[in-house]
């Protein structure tokens, strides 16, 4: 069984030979640039320049020799940077920043920073729908977005894996959260439900320009799209089942349905925290995959989900928790740790096992390799 059909097994809710491995399928199960370097030396991998494909969190593209020393069964399909628009990273003093395509601000500390943190927001100060509807928004239908894809899609296929297509940008309210900034994104949610609402199906028409032309060129080589938004905190969730439901359930709906008119794929989608409350949502929405599964939220115990929406949904993550164990526990103990999270969530197949979240700079290459051994020894069916 190769690594599609291992997947294909799992996204069917079938058995097969292993549960699937990903790591760097996707921007969300990926590993940040520093523990990578750590862990190619540790292998005895050729030392390299990575890429940052995610420059924000500083994430990598996991490279050929690493995919397949670790029998990684995903390879990602990313857009390319628009042609329009150039990294163009200036200093501030201690900081080393730029704008992103959207106008949003970044800036990364220069002396132990290990990430950008969003720090300008351009509609912070919008006090009007007008002025939300005149903010310029990119072209999702740039060429250099879609120059490489199907020379990445069809480099996977030789091989034998499972492609997952990268969208253009973060999910639709986490978008309009980063350009409102956060403070004003809930006020609004509360009190502008219609500045929302229209930015958000502004965004929905972005985003299904681009999944159009991206799955009209490769659709017939792909087997999930990424899609994301932050719905839940490490206690609760972000919001209401109502608000999700009237404002933006509706345009997950049209967006997802959307998506799978266009090809034969499924919906993997990402959301961190205690989300459980809205999974039943999730699901009338349109997606198929749930993405990290985060262990360590409230009320998010693997098997009660796996009991509980199993038959509705795929769980790709929830293989060992980054926020709590694989940074600090011993290699015994995340060998433990990874035999508990499969015995809950692999029963039946809809498994893809992955950390939790990306891979954080913290964390030792032995435990990284810990954790992949204890994958190799139990994630056998």
């Amino acid at each position: 069984m190769n690594s599609r059909e291992r997947i294909v097994h799992t996204l069917n809710h079938q058995e097969p030979d292993r549960v699937p491995f990903d790591l760097g399928g996707t921007g969300l199960s990926t590993i940040h640039v520093t523990a990578y370097k750590n862990l190619r030396h540790h292998l005895g991998l050729p030392e390299i320049e990575p890429e940052v494909a995610f420059v924000p969190e500083q994430l990598v593209r996991v490279d050929e020799d690493l995919a397949q020393r670790l029998e990684a069964d995903v390879r990602p399909v990313l857009p390319e940077t628009a042609s329009s628009f150039e990294y163009v990273f200036r200093d501030e003093g201690n900081y080393e920043a730029y704008t992103d395509e959207w106008g949003i601000g970044w800036r990364m500390p220069r002396e132990g920073g290990f990430y950008y943190d969003m720090y300008q927001h351009p509609l912070a100060t919008a006090d009007s729908l007008e002025e939300m509807k005149a903010h310029p928004f990119p072209d999702p239908l740039d060429d250099g977005r879609f120059a490489t894809l199907r020379e990445q899609a069809e480099a996977a296929a030789p091989k034998g894996k499972a492609v997952a297509l990268a969208g253009p940008c973060a999910g639709i309210a986490e978008v309009y959260s980063w350009l409102r900034g956060y403070e004003e994104y809930y006020v609004d949610l509360a009190r502008h439900k219609d500045w929302v609402g229209t930015m958000l199906d502004r965004l929905v028409e972005f985003k299904s320009a681009y999944w159009g032309r991206a799955l009209h060129e490769i659709g017939d080589l792909v087997d999930v799209v990424v899609e994301a938004d932050d719905l839940g905190s490490q206690h609760s969730l972000l919001m209401s089942p109502r608000t999700y439901r009237t404002v933006i359930q509706p345009r997950h709906k049209r967006l997802f349905s959307f998506i799978k008119e266009q090809a034969s794929v499924k919906v993997f989608y990402h959301t961190c925290g205690a989300v459980r409350r809205l999974i039943p949502d999730l699901i009338e929405a349109g997606i198929d995959i749930l993405n990290p599964v985060q262990i360590s939220a409230a009320d998010m115990d693997l098997r009660e989900l796996k009991s509980e929406f199993g038959r509705d949904l795929v769980f790709w993550g929830g293989g060992v928790d980054t926020q709590g164990v694989l940074g600090t526990a011993t290699p015994p103990e995340i060998k433990d740790h990874v035999r508990q999270n499969i015995e809950a969530l692999a029963p039946g197949g809809g498994f893809v096992f992955a950390a939790v979240h990306d891979i954080q700079a913290n964390v030792p290459p032995e435990n990284i390799m810990a954790m992949w051994e204890a994958w190799q020894e139990y994630g056998v069916y």
